[in-house]
């Protein structure tokens, strides 16, 4: 099943809702300032969008929402410290929609063309 992981007050999380919805793709949404990923699902994510990104840093700055407000916050960190800042402010500094297609396909942001290919 398809899980996306989002706010309920951004407009691209209502995008990808109703992508899924006009398709009749059955999905599940959980509101991040709610009830944050796990550590296994944040992990799970990473590792997903590094198969796509190339490598486990690039999977992280892939993650990151550089226009958010508390990009100042991450921006200069090494890259340890980031993956930890990420996954401690998920419904802040992660550019959402995350949508995860079981534990082996992952995308953060709109991605139309990569959620077509799992229907």
């Amino acid at each position: 099943m398809i899980q996306i992981f989002g706010t309920n007050k951004s407009f691209d999380c209502k995008s990808a809702q109703r992508f899924f919805k006009e398709r009749r793709i059955p999905f599940q949404f959980v509101d991040l300032k709610e009830k944050a990923m796990s550590r296994g699902e944040f992990d799970s994510v990473v590792s997903a969008v590094a198969r796509v990104a190339g490598s486990h840093t690039d999977a992280v700055d892939a993650l990151i929402d550089k226009s958010s407000k508390s990009y100042a916050e991450i921006a200069y960190l090494d890259e340890s410290d980031k993956e930890e800042k990420l996954f401690e402010n998920q419904a802040s500094l992660m550019k959402l929609p995350v949508c995860r297609n079981g534990k082996t396909d992952a995308t953060c942001g709109m991605q139309q063309k990569i959620w077509e290919s799992w229907t």
